[in-house]
């Protein structure tokens, strides 16, 4: 589907399968731009159930790109702390696999916290689209969910802190077209809502993002080979306080301004 001037336009008429055709292409506008020329079905938004804008995609994100990232990170974990500090002044960002594309929630179903965690907070990104050749040609909403106590215990737990059931979410669609320089004026906002009210509110500027998109891109490709492209969330610029847990019931809003708007209920697994 394609959202155009507030149609949604079915894409599948010009013969796309699945969005790899998008991230194959050399020229992606012009790829798009095609295929707007044929005949395309209209939809209603209510006929359309919207999933994560990823098919066969492996998602990763950057970790301490933001300075209040690195601060919170940090606050976590005494321990841990001075490698922090390191990674985030250093040329090699932290880099990590975050999801399988079967494994990514999209607009509408939960994300989740685990249940031996007792501290986990949404982590509201900017996330690049990437092609096989690790060239930026769209962007997206990312929810990088995070067991931070599980993750402050110690470094090596990570993976258990980042990775599993519905722990990322992705949508509600990718925006194709801008560079760098307009993303950067973007803003990312977070609302959390509890029993019918505000519990959370944050805001922050994608240009308080420390490291360049194309550099973290070639840090992801540097040894590695994409052959349907990537997506990489690049990090997070607005953090809870240390006293705040997400439960199940809540929802999550992530709203980046060139974008839109992305939204998960939470559950508990």
């Amino acid at each position: 589907m394609i959202v155009e001037g507030g149609r949604i336009r079915d894409l599948s008429d010009a013969g796309w399968a699945s969005l790899d055709v998008l991230w194959q292409a050399s020229d992606p506008m012009a790829c798009l731009g095609e295929a707007l020329r044929g005949r395309l079905t209209d939809h209603s938004p209510g006929d359309i159930e919207w999933l994560a804008p990823v098919d066969a995609q492996e998602v990763w994100a950057a970790g301490v790109t933001y300075l209040r990232s690195k601060t919170a990170r940090m606050e976590e974990s005494e321990f841990s702390a001075t490698a922090y500090d390191r990674v985030y002044e250093a040329e090699r960002p932290e880099l990590f696999f975050k999801a399988m594309p079967a494994k990514v929630v999209g607009p509408g179903q939960p994300v989740a916290v685990r249940r031996d965690s007792a501290w986990t907070v949404p982590e509201p990104e900017l996330a690049l689209v990437l092609n096989p050749r690790g060239e930026v040609v769209g962007y997206t909403v990312g929810n990088d969910m995070s067991a931070r106590d599980i993750e402050g215990d110690n470094l090596l737990y990570l993976p258990q802190a980042k990775i599993y059931t519905g722990s990322c979410a992705l949508g509600p669609w990718m925006v194709l077209g801008p560079d760098e320089t307009a993303a950067r004026a973007w803003t990312i906002g977070v609302r959390i809502r509890r029993g019918g009210g505000e519990v959370f509110a944050g805001q922050t500027e994608v240009g308080r993002l420390k490291r360049r998109f194309a550099d973290l891109a070639a840090w992801l490709f540097r040894a590695q080979a994409f052959p349907h492209g990537a997506v990489l969330l690049t990090g997070t610029g607005v953090v809870p306080p240390d006293d705040f847990s997400l439960q199940a019931g809540d929802e999550v809003e992530i709203e980046v301004s060139g974008i839109g708007q992305l939204i998960n209920p939470v559950v508990v697994v």
